[in-house]
């Protein structure tokens, strides 16, 4: 099951993955990775990425399964507390 991420979030969860902010036009950001991967993450304040498109980050810019992200975000989130 997806968790429920705010664009801020995602993007500081991305940095601990290796992605890099390259540039940011308006409320999105432009990350890449060292491996050349690419995505952009929309942050309107206070508003939760949809799920369709979250899916779509992971699957298509990420290159990973969904359960390879969230034991990754799992991680993520436990080292945050």
């Amino acid at each position: 099951m997806l968790p429920i991420i705010k664009g801020k979030t995602l993007i500081s969860f991305l940095e601990t993955l290796g992605f890099v902010i390259i540039r940011q036009k308006g409320s999105h950001v432009r990350m890449r990775s060292e491996d050349g991967r690419c995505t952009t993450v929309p942050i309107h304040s206070g508003e939760d990425i949809p799920k369709g498109l979250l899916r779509k980050i992971i699957r298509e810019d990420l290159e990973m399964s969904l359960e390879e992200f969230s034991n990754a975000y799992q991680k993520y989130i436990g080292m945050k507390r």
